[in-house]
């Protein structure tokens, strides 16, 4: 496995303690939970960290509708790709989401939205929407990738109910790392 290099685990770890804040219930208390589940639910982008043990970096998600958190296990390129603009830091070249979203400027194609749509075999899924000249589009997507955009363009991120449903459950036996995107 790669080791994130200085500048990376740096926009890394300064976002755990948003995380430890954010798992310690200091923050503002959450409202009451919402009736029954209406469609895919916003989620907020609440950190990106590393597991000290396994240098694993994750992203944490939080229900932005009955605050329920998971975390989605992901490499050491898409974690800089999604803390970078969480932090609000201008890495001196464009990373790959920044020429995306360059290029979409330049063709007319506007992000709306991202939806990670499942969780299959261990692996999530997302659907990017976009609209290209007045048309909508939609794109298979890594939910990572989605993430990165949505975070850039300051589009929102949903998650499908079943993928809560899904990531609650747990880590699969034998599978010791967790889901992947």
């Amino acid at each position: 496995m790669r080791r994130l290099n200085r500048c990376s685990r740096i926009a890394v770890i300064a976002l755990c303690g948003t995380a430890l804040l954010a798992a310690s219930g200091r923050e503002s208390p959450a409202p009451p939970a919402a009736g029954p589940a209406a469609g895919p639910q916003e989620v907020e982008i609440v950190a990106v960290v590393v597991n000290p043990e396994t240098e694993q970096p994750a992203v944490i998600l939080r229900g932005k509708r009955d605050q329920r958190r998971f975390a989605m296990s992901i490499g050491a390129a898409e974690a800089t790709g999604i803390a970078v603009p969480l932090r609000q830091m201008t890495p001196p070249r464009p990373l790959t989401h920044d020429l995306f979203l360059t290029l979409f400027g330049r063709l007319n194609v506007t992000f709306k939205k991202a939806i990670i749509t499942d969780l299959r075999d261990n692996i999530y899924y997302a659907t990017l929407y976009l609209t290209v000249n007045g048309t909508e589009m939609q794109l298979d997507s890594r939910p990572s990738d989605a993430i990165a955009l949505a975070v850039r363009a300051k589009g929102p991120v949903y998650v499908e109910e079943r993928v809560f449903e899904k990531s609650e459950r747990g880590t699969p036996a034998g599978s010791p790392s967790g889901p992947k995107i």
